[in-house]
């Protein structure tokens, strides 16, 4: 990894010209000039570069993007160079296969090494309190006694970061493979981790594809017992990128009691199902609010609605998480509560969703493994 020099200014001129010393193998033209760099990000002495291509290639200019990163990595005053490669372009299908207007997307891709249980953390919209139930859902299961990690896989809004008081960014050993960073025990990546937390990530579907591919391929994520990927919210582009590209073992569901939140939920549920992930459950966020002073309970956004919409689609029901400030003021401090509060009320809702998920994960494991052929060889 490159060096920082204090009071160094990194200037794109500068990153552009190393870039422009690097050459494609076919064309002889640099990275610049053939209009591979989509994206630069410098912030901090952290630089963030990315390259389009074409998906067909993307194995094959491995080493191209190593040695992007290198030259990136020698110019003064850079602390740390991510490159990415972005599919620029879709392999077509053959003929036979164009023949379906609309084929179904599966689950599936290749697990990730020394992980052994994928799960997804969605909501259909954003604003419902996905990241505090992913954070908090990690930290439980890490109390259920598994080796747990956290994926923020909210490239636009990472929030994972802030929640979990983390203001490093990643090292790796070999300039490839980046470690993730520790928090309350969870190993996680994030983009917050090599972009500044006021930087807008402008980058178009693809981009967001391939940096999403880097998080999950080039980090040393095992030994881990489950990962959790805290999910962007919607239905688009990053959603299928990660149930295409893993086998996810099940998805939680996270909405409030509202009928406008609930919509977009059964659109979430919708997703997983044409993608063959099965859902362990809906979360009810921001279930009631119990005043601190007199205990009286208000049902401020309605009441229940997760749960009856579960039960009429043949879902499960993982619990309901109450409207308190104890929870928001953990998660701005980087202190979810399960971590800094486990025998509160509140940290008890989210451990009791933790327990239900993990009996979940393990009945998914049985399963797989009961599925899974047995080669004997007499």
């Amino acid at each position: 990894m490159g060096r920082f020099f204090g009071g160094s200014r990194i200037s794109e001129k500068t990153v552009r010209q190393a870039l422009a010393t690097i050459q494609l193998p076919d064309s002889g033209q640099n990275i610049v000039d053939s209009g591979l760099l989509q994206g630069l990000v410098i912030k901090d002495g952290r630089v963030v570069a990315t390259l389009a291509v074409d998906a067909a290639r993307a194995e094959a200019l491995e080493p191209l993007r190593a040695a992007a990163a290198k030259a990136i990595e020698a110019v003064r005053g850079v602390a740390s160079a991510t490159v990415v490669l972005t599919a620029s372009s879709r392999p077509q299908p053959a003929p036979k296969e164009r023949q379906n207007p609309t084929p179904e997307p599966t689950a599936g891709g290749q697990g990730i090494p020394g992980v052994g249980a994928i799960i997804a953390v969605a909501s259909g919209k954003g604003g419902v309190g996905k990241s505090t139930v992913a954070v908090n859902l990690a930290l439980g299961l890490k109390a259920a006694g598994r080796r747990v990690g956290l994926l923020d896989a909210d490239v636009y809004g990472p929030s994972v970061p802030r929640m979990l008081g983390i203001n490093e960014r990643p090292r790796s050993a070999d300039g490839k493979t980046m470690q993730p960073l520790t928090a309350h025990g969870l190993k996680c990546m994030s983009m917050g981790f090599l972009v500044a937390e006021d930087t807008a990530t402008i980058w178009r579907g693809p981009m967001v594809a391939g940096a999403l591919q880097q998080m999950i391929g080039d980090v040393d994520w095992g030994p881990l017992d489950v990962l959790v990927i805290d999910m962007p919210p919607g239905t688009g582009d990053a959603q299928l990128t990660i149930a295409q590209r893993l086998p996810l073992l099940g998805a939680v569901i996270v909405s409030t009691p509202q009928d406008i939140a609930l919509i977009d939920a059964r659109k979430g549920l919708a997703m997983f199902e044409r993608v063959d992930v099965p859902v362990f459950g809906f979360v009810e966020n921001m279930s009631y609010f119990a005043c601190p002073h007199c205990g009286q309970r208000s049902e401020i956004f309605g009441h229940g609605g997760a749960r009856q919409w579960a039960e009429k689609l043949g879902a499960g029901f993982l619990g309901e998480i109450p409207l308190h400030i104890a929870i928001r003021e953990t998660s701005d401090a980087g202190q979810p509560i399960v971590a800094s509060a486990p025998d509160s009320a509140e940290a008890e809702a989210f451990l009791a969703v933790a327990r239900r998920v993990d009996e979940k994960i393990t009945e998914g494991l049985a399963r797989q493994q009961r599925t899974t052929p047995k080669i004997v060889i007499e």
